[in-house]
């Protein structure tokens, strides 16, 4: 079997490339022009340079006989300057590729599958558990990555009714070993005691393995057209910062920052962002995920993709960690 996977010099596109590696799958890694490749060559994927923005690239770039197509690519930033940037990559980019992977699979006696990586924050901010069945309620622009993750899912459902086979993917928090600016983020800010407080809310985290190994269910076994939310354990940030703060070495915060010295914090650095054209550390966007509960049910895909989640989020950190230090990225905790 041959893969394409955009995103692949990403966190989450390692894990899936290692995975589709090891099944003895081929793989054709999209980048951007410029970028590292070391580690997708050390994997053994076949890099190959295309832009999402251009869909003559993108027809040029995917193989001729390629089987499935993983899209998971994306633009995460939280923060209003880069509004215009995200909705070009989250979802232009995402039209044009499942648009040249409809033309690329017509016609084929075995037509081939995209398999889309969203997140559950096209699903919006829901009080109660998240499920297939809730409603996206990610159309306030100022939440601008719930919105373009929405309008993503929505471009390519406009290729899927015009044939094209494709299935969703909606993971909660990804935690795990090749993560260098995502939640690992926390071990550098706690190991270097740079953490400004920790947030009130909670969320649903899960492996990165175990979300890499639905991408190939998904292909395998995943319904045309349909969302599959990827949860895990469930933890507030306090719980979840503890654990770091133990594996770095480091006192565990003993409380929460009130919600609403976050949210202010988040508004005077916007103002300030707008004269400096910088992105601060706290933003609207993020303030207002990391002050609520968004937590997740997983048992569709658990019941038709066989997802299994059954890392602790204690052993979920610690791979990353264990991760970091062998990188060389994380300074090995002081003995006690």
């Amino acid at each position: 079997m041959h893969a394409f996977v955009t995103g692949g010099t990403g966190f989450l596109g390692a894990n899936l490339i290692e995975q589709l590696v090891a099944d003895g799958w081929r793989v054709t890694a999209m980048h951007r022009p410029g970028a590292d490749t070391r580690r997708l060559l050390k994997l053994g994927a076949t890099p190959v340079v295309a832009d999402l923005g251009d869909g003559d690239s993108l027809r040029s770039a995917l193989p001729a006989d390629v089987d499935a197509v993983f899209h998971l690519a994306g633009n995460t930033s939280m923060w209003r300057g880069g509004d215009a940037q995200q909705w070009q990559d989250n979802v232009v980019g995402s039209a044009n590729l499942a648009r040249a992977a409809r033309e690329h699979f017509a016609g084929r006696e075995q037509p081939g599958r995209m398999i889309v990586t969203s997140s559950i924050s096209a699903y919006g901010h829901h009080r109660g558990v998240i499920t297939e069945d809730s409603p996206k309620r990610a159309d306030d622009p100022r939440y601008h990555y719930h919105y373009s993750k929405k309008r993503a899912e929505l471009a390519v459902q406009d290729e899927i009714a015009r044939g094209l086979d494709a299935v969703f993917l909606n993971p909660c928090a990804i935690v795990g070993k090749y993560d260098v600016s995502s939640w690992a983020q926390t071990f550098f800010m706690l190991a270097e005691n740079r953490l400004p407080g920790v947030p009130p809310g909670a969320g649903s985290f899960c492996h990165a393995g175990a979300v890499a190994r639905a991408h190939i269910r998904a292909f395998q076994r995943g319904r045309r057209g349909e969302n599959y939310i990827l949860a895990g354990t469930d933890a507030s940030f306090l719980e979840f910062f503890g654990i770091i703060a133990r594996l770095v070495g480091v006192p565990a915060p003993r409380r929460t920052t009130p919600a609403a010295a976050i949210h202010t914090l988040a508004f005077l650095s916007d103002i300030a962002s707008r004269v400096t054209g910088r992105e601060p550390a706290v933003t609207p966007q993020k303030a207002s995920m990391l002050t609520t509960r968004s937590l997740a049910d997983s048992r569709r895909a658990e019941r038709e993709l066989g997802y299994c989640n059954n890392v602790s989020l204690e052993g979920m950190l610690t791979e990353s960690r264990d991760w970091l230090l062998a990188e060389g990225l994380l300074k090995p905790a002081n003995p006690a």
